[in-house]
């Protein structure tokens, strides 16, 4: 491209995905699929105007957009968070690890595209998504109720998994040829997480003191150098670029300037995440998705019923009833970044190129039914309450400390749900 043409394609990739975004939010849509959708649209393999013909073009911006965006996850994590919460936090998130990645794993296997692939598939079906967990938090208004705050602490379960998963993912990515070679790659991904992660605990004062200024416009060059160079590292070290991202998010996150950073990146990881989801769109090519529409179907059953056993078994560990339970269930059902990341990284491994077109298909569904399910939850109550009414309490929400006070069902209210 030209460097006119460039930014006319660069200008109408951002107006065609906050166009598309604006009408969506109207119905309640969350903006992730419909950044997507403006790519796909807009993008080669769809008849009419193609905004881009070689998605190729977009890649360092598309990049730039991803690590912003696993940048900023890094800020909101804290390691605090996971200690803090206590053995009834790590059961439940690690609970909802292992339903929701082992079928995605066992389902990796069943559809027989590949060992490698199946591995990227476990994180695709076992990973929600953190953008639209939060948003749907937010605009739901329980944002400060007992059960989103368990659905928080499976997010941030998730975060430490996702920062090891990545690690483990690489070696297995770039088909390592033998035990020693996997062991090596793994071992230095993984010291270079122990390193960050040290100096995330210990080190982030140090750190904080370092990149803090007064000016906010020294500040933003500073941590923007900072990620950058960190993804930058990671990936010369064999690590995903993302993860180095989420890890030096971590460690300024842990310092003073923590939560001013955190404000001041927020519009940059909209504008440029908006671009890696639109960018990702103009990859997807429908025939693509049409040919792996039965995976797609069978993927989708798959998670909910994950998601609905995960969310009942994490209930009731913290005591809550077919209401919380089924909101729980339904607010991490949404699937977005994560499965995108991990179906680019695929796509760089030259991997199995259905993965594209079924992950494309399988975060559009997702992306829009889990929102809009969350707006039923009193329905899906109702059919939790049938099917596991005798095994959840009915819990009673205390407003003013937030604490959940289980109350035993009466014979006769037992009696009656039968």
């Amino acid at each position: 491209m030209h460097l006119a043409e460039t930014l006319i394609a660069l200008g109408g990739a951002f107006l065609a995905a906050g166009l598309t975004a604006r009408l969506g939010r109207r119905v309640g849509l969350p903006t992730i699929p419909l950044f997507m959708l403006a790519g796909l649209l807009l993008g080669p393999h769809t008849p009419g105007l193609a905004l881009v013909e070689d998605p190729t073009e977009f890649a360092l911006l598309s990049s730039l957009g991803l690590i912003l965006l696993l940048f900023y996850l890094g800020l909101e994590f804290h390691l605090d968070d996971l200690v803090g919460g206590g053995r009834k936090l790590l059961a439940a998130g690690s609970l909802y690890l292992l339903i929701n990645v082992g079928l995605g794993l066992g389902f990796g296997f069943a559809l027989g595209w590949g060992s490698r692939e199946a591995f990227v598939l476990a994180g695709v079906i076992g990973i929600s998504s953190s953008a639209i967990v939060t948003k749907v938090l937010v605009e739901t208004g329980r944002i400060g109720r007992p059960e989103s705050k368990l659905v928080l602490g499976i997010i941030v379960v998730e975060d430490v998994f996702l920062a090891l998963y990545l690690a483990l993912l690489q070696p297995v990515l770039s088909d390592a040829s033998g035990f020693a070679e996997s062991a090596q790659q793994f071992g230095l991904a993984f010291g270079f997480l122990i390193v960050l992660t040290a100096i995330a605990r210990w080190g982030a004062g140090l750190v904080g003191r370092l990149v803090e200024t007064r000016d906010d416009e020294l500040l933003i060059v500073t941590f923007v150098g900072l990620a950058v160079l960190s993804a930058g590292v990671a990936e010369q070290l064999g690590v995903s670029d993302a993860i180095g991202a989420f890890m030096i998010g971590l460690i300024l996150g842990s310092g003073k300037a923590g939560v001013r950073i955190q404000k001041l990146v927020h519009p940059l990881r909209d504008a440029f995440a908006a671009l890696f989801f639109f960018t990702f769109g103009l990859t997807i090519d429908p025939g693509d998705v049409a040919g792996v529409w039965l995976p797609i179907t069978v993927a989708v059953l798959v998670t909910i019923v994950g998601n609905v056993l995960a969310g009942v078994l994490s209930s009731r560990i913290y005591g809550f009833g077919p209401d919380q339970a089924g909101f729980v269930s339904l607010t991490v059902l949404a699937r977005g970044e994560f499965a995108l990341i991990l179906a680019s990284l695929a796509a760089t491994a030259g991997l199995d190129g259905r993965i594209t077109g079924f992950v494309a298909g399988y975060v559009l569904v997702l992306a829009v039914l889990g929102p809009l399910a969350v707006s039923r939850v009193d329905f899906f109550a109702g059919l939790l309450n049938k099917a596991f009414g005798r095994w959840l309490p009915v819990a009673e929400i205390d407003q003013e400390d937030g604490e959940s006070i289980t109350s035993r069902r009466t014979e006769s209210t037992m009696s009656a749900s039968s």
